[in-house]
């Protein structure tokens, strides 16, 4: 059973299921999966997944929504990536957390500051079954508002994708145990905010064709 969560419902229109709410958003259950929405950003990212799993078990778990694709990646509107680790870029100093000593998350002895592994063996399983480039991304609250500022973050990052819930997804699923993995259809170039440039509608029947196969793996 999967859980799937996106960011807003207007990403996973064409799922089918009985209707519920959670958290005041909309929920499905559906075969073999049941969805939450969970809210754009980071903190409603996280309240969702850790309240979900607070009460429920949770298999296996999937974000899946739109994206920015930075510049110089190759990834044009409506490509589909799944992403291997997160970056949370807003946490800590310019340079990140770890300069400052304190880590984000500790599990054992493994210590993270600002990259969250997604579930790596999951996450190869269904690369090689959708044939799906897997992609570092990153995650802050306040998106890049133009493209010498994407640039500068990709540089900086290493990352090749840019959305709002990711990172903040990973660290949960790490802290709670959950095998999670992210899947992400490109919407616009990261940085442009003119809405003529983006190809929403592409991206979401993108995302159509690889949950439905996801779902019946």
């Amino acid at each position: 059973m999967w859980l799937l969560l996106s960011p807003t419902a207007l990403e996973a229109p064409f799922l089918r299921g009985e209707p519920f709410t959670f958290l005041g958003r909309k929920g499905l259950r559906g075969e073999g999966f049941l969805y939450l929405e969970t809210g754009i950003g980071k903190v409603n990212a996280t309240l969702t997944l850790a309240a979900w799993a607070g009460q429920n078990p949770v298999e296996k778990a999937l974000l899946f929504g739109v994206a920015g694709a930075y510049p110089g990646t190759g990834l044009a509107p409506g490509a589909v990536v799944l992403v291997g680790e997160e970056v949370e870029a807003d946490l800590g100093l310019r340079a990140g957390l770890e300069p400052l000593g304190f880590p984000a998350l500790q599990v054992g002895e493994r210590r993270y500051y600002n990259r969250f592994p997604l579930d790596p063996g999951l996450t190869q399983e269904l690369a090689q079954a959708l044939g799906l480039k897997v992609v570092v991304g990153l995650t802050r609250d306040l998106v890049s508002e133009g493209p010498e500022e994407a640039e500068a973050l990709a540089r900086q990052w290493g990352a090749q994708v840019e959305s709002m819930e990711g990172a903040a997804f990973a660290r949960a699923c790490l802290a709670l145990g959950v095998r999670g993995v992210e899947l992400r259809a490109i919407s616009n170039p990261a940085g442009v905010r003119e809405k003529r440039a983006w190809r929403v509608r592409e991206a979401v029947e993108a995302l159509e064709e690889a949950v439905k196969r996801i779902l019946k793996k």
